[in-house]
């Protein structure tokens, strides 16, 4: 398998079968900026029940490298990934946590292989989170390419 490139809006992934919408979340609980806003336009569930996660509403532990997967339609999932520590820069530092995307994608690599399905998504962690892509296109080569899975990176238009 490869990294398949495409214009379009991520929340409308493309092709046939099982698909997970993997996205990073922070780990302080925020949810209002960047692409969780087309996840909210689209579906009200995947914030409710990461904003429940946050509060210790759910048995899976909530930190970096967590993934909670938010069933949205028959066959599709969003998968709220924490891969940022806190919203803002800190000493210089941006808030993306690039171990904590590999682990991520790492669960979402065994899920997606569980579910039959390919792995869709924006250019995780290089929005509001501050990272660099050269730095998370090779991770995502590593677990989800590798793993056998059909990706699909979405540049919005």
């Amino acid at each position: 398998m490869t990294l398949h490139y495409t214009t379009g809006d991520a929340t409308a992934p493309q092709g046939p079968g099982q698909k997970v919408i993997a996205h990073v979340c922070n780990d302080n609980g925020g949810w209002g900026k960047g692409f969780v806003l087309a996840v909210s336009k689209r579906w009200k569930e995947p914030e409710r029940r990461y904003r429940a996660w946050h509060a210790g509403a759910d048995d899976q532990p909530f930190g970096l490298g967590e993934v909670q997967f938010v069933e949205v339609e028959s066959g599709l999932w969003i998968a709220n990934m924490i891969g940022q520590h806190g919203t803002r820069p800190k000493g210089g530092n941006p808030p993306v946590r690039y171990e904590a995307i590999e682990a991520g994608l790492r669960r979402i690599a065994e899920f997606a292989k569980q579910q039959g399905a390919s792995v869709h998504m924006p250019r995780i962690g290089c929005g509001l989170a501050g990272g660099k892509w050269e730095q998370i296109e090779p991770i995502i080569e590593r677990t989800l390419v590798a793993a056998g899975l059909g990706v699909t990176v979405y540049d919005f238009s």
